[in-house]
């Protein structure tokens, strides 16, 4: 960020402030880093229920007869498949097949879509969206990023939590990767079931006076604040990738173990699809998962070695709250990447054994509904 450019505020900047919550820098904006400790908070979303503020993310809504023609040339999960109420993770290239951001794709209505993507890279992506429209399209882009306000609710007690708080109608009986609106205060609502914590939980959009009403109904209902702290050890976890760490215009789908965001159907044609395509039957290296064998906390940037050689670096790591182990993600040579394999990771100076385990590290008891993530950080 340039010298003297001031951070952008979140709708709900006076809550977090009354709540005392550590604030940060985050991708240009002011976020909560934490409330009221980063494993308190992990520990309420894996065991009961929270809250994040994830108002920075980017929300671009897409209309029109050509709506979906559009977002479907943009990613590369053809949108055209989805019906009202779908949703589903894609990803937003360049021509030689580097990914752009990872964005979450929710068709609202035959012609109207939601399209989030990461906070870093909101402005990037709405100008490639925009640079995709034609004078003859039928669709129109709307950015809503500073109008509305974007939670997340978490855990177990997602579910009864926001039919007491909402409305049963806004929680019971949406799968997993699925979306609606309803109304709150007068406003639309939307409510999808997805999230970045490997948790049930939902996703919610609504306009700022709303947003915040909500935010402090939820509160009020015992909900546990998270910040930023939670979240990412919570996403490791789950083992969902972070745009900037895991994943950049530097690596492609297949290696990052995202092919299943990409249509290569004929009638698919997103940007860089001939370069996506290409890069299927050329993966080198694979997005691996790496849980320690000892004591040492491995982080983004340590080395990876295996016979004294460099075999790759940690892409994201940390300590992860519910396996009290060291666990992080790395490229590795596709021979090397098998489950099961002994490598070592330099972290300050001394060589942690670490073993590649199955992804994701962390999955819900099977006792709770699913959900999944979009995409994005």
């Amino acid at each position: 960020m340039p010298d003297g450019e001031s951070l952008r505020l979140s709708p709900l900047d006076e809550q977090h402030r009354a709540l005392r919550a550590r604030m940060v820098p985050f991708a240009g904006w002011s976020m909560p880093l934490q409330f009221a400790g980063i494993l308190e908070e992990h520990r309420a979303v894996r065991n009961q229920v929270g809250l994040f503020d994830v108002s920075h993310m980017g929300r671009l809504y897409v209309s029109g007869h050509d709506a979906a023609g559009l977002v479907s040339r943009a990613g590369t999960y053809d949108a055209r498949r989805l019906e009202p109420g779908q949703g589903h993770c894609s990803l937003l290239c360049q021509e030689d097949g580097g990914i752009l951001d990872d964005f979450y794709a929710y068709r609202l209505a035959p012609d109207r879509f939601l399209v989030v993507g990461n906070s870093v890279n909101a402005d990037r992506d709405r100008e490639q969206v925009r640079g995709l429209l034609k004078p003859q399209m039928g669709a129109r882009l709307q950015d809503r990023q500073e109008s509305s306000v974007m939670l997340a609710l978490q855990g177990p007690r997602a579910v009864e939590t926001l039919a007491r708080v909402v409305g049963p109608e806004a929680a019971q009986g949406l799968p997993r990767r699925r979306c609606t609106e309803t109304q709150w205060q007068g406003e639309a609502l939307f409510v999808s079931r997805t999230g970045y914590t490997g948790e049930n939980g939902f996703e919610l959009v609504t306009a700022v006076e709303p947003g915040r009403a909500l935010w402090e109904k939820l509160v009020a209902a015992g909900v546990q604040p998270c910040g930023l702290g939670a979240r990412d050890t919570l996403r490791l976890e789950a083992a969902l990738p972070l745009y900037g760490n895991d994943i950049d215009t530097t690596t492609n789908p297949w290696e990052a173990g995202l092919g299943w965001v990409v249509t290569l159907d004929d009638g698919a044609d997103f940007v860089g699809r001939a370069a996506v395509e290409a890069a299927r039957a050329q993966v080198e290296r694979h997005l691996a998962c790496l849980m320690a064998l000892g004591p040492g906390i491995m982080r983004s940037g340590c080395v990876i070695l295996q016979g004294g050689e460099q075999v790759g670096r940690v892409t994201s790591g940390g300590y992860s709250p519910t396996l009290e182990a060291s666990i992080g993600m790395g490229y590795l040579p596709s021979p090397l990447a098998a489950e099961g394999t002994n490598v070592e990771v330099e972290v300050r100076g001394k060589r942690l054994p670490a073993r590649v385990v199955p992804r994701p590290f962390y999955r819900r008891p099977a006792t709770l509904s699913s959900s999944q993530k979009p995409a994005t950080s």
